[in-house]
């Protein structure tokens, strides 16, 4: 696994949004184009929060019926599942499969759970679960959800650490995620500390098509100069 990032990385990071943050991966891993982001949308109840980035943890959660276990194995399973989040390098970011039928059924996150993981160190979750609470949710902790909804009914974790599968996004455990209202994508580690300068020289580009379109005689020939010569993604 590739040594964790700075702070100034990370902040580097944070500073764009995820659009941007897809259109960089584009150039500097262009093998991934198409792939390794969420592919359906999120009901995002905090839009005006930064993005965040940080370490996936994962896991599977089911609500539609009772775990099966007795009250201390349920117990067990919930410090167990808290222990992995709570170890490792950090920021976190919950990527959490819901595995019922009828996904969001009941919702893992709310007001307890969302300050739990916030005291863990987690900056927010992914999940096409659903959440709850949403008036008493953590301060600053960002939620894509695939809704939201009132109970939780028999909600429990089924596993977690292994690969899991939200919106289309495959995740591992230790991958490196940035999310926002957009949504959400993997940030492979080998050019992770690439995207903020790559981002900059599209930026750059974009914003001579953008300057141009606002001026007064612009037209399908000089869009054409521009895209000729390299401008533009």
């Amino acid at each position: 696994m590739a040594e964790p990032l700075t702070a100034e990385e990370l902040d580097a990071l944070r500073a764009l949004d995820t659009p941007t943050v897809c259109n960089a991966l584009e150039v500097v891993a262009p093998e991934r184009q198409g792939r390794g982001y969420s592919v359906q949308p999120f009901f995002c109840p905090r839009p005006e929060l930064a993005p965040i980035v940080g370490y996936a943890r994962t896991a599977t959660i089911r609500a539609m019926q009772p775990s099966g276990r007795d009250a201390s194995g349920d117990t067990a399973a919930r410090v167990g599942y808290y222990r992995y989040v709570d170890e490792g390098d950090g920021p976190t970011i919950m990527i959490i499969e819901d595995l019922d039928a009828v996904a969001g059924y009941g919702a893992w996150w709310g007001e307890v759970n969302t300050t739990i993981h916030q005291g863990l160190g987690v900056a927010g979750v992914v999940t096409n679960g659903s959440i709850r609470d949403l008036d008493d949710c953590a301060p600053g902790f960002q939620m894509l959800a695939g809704m939201a909804g009132p109970s939780h009914a028999w909600v429990h974790v089924v596993e977690h650490g292994q690969p899991v599968t939200v919106h289309g996004m495959t995740v591992e455990h230790g991958d490196l995620i940035h999310a926002d209202r957009h949504g959400a994508v993997v940030i492979p580690a080998d050019v992770a500390t690439q995207v903020p300068h790559a981002a900059a020289k599209i930026a750059a580009a974009e914003a001579r098509i953008i300057d141009a379109a606002r001026t007064t005689g612009f037209n399908a020939e000089i869009l054409a100069g521009l895209l000729q010569g390299g401008d533009g993604h």
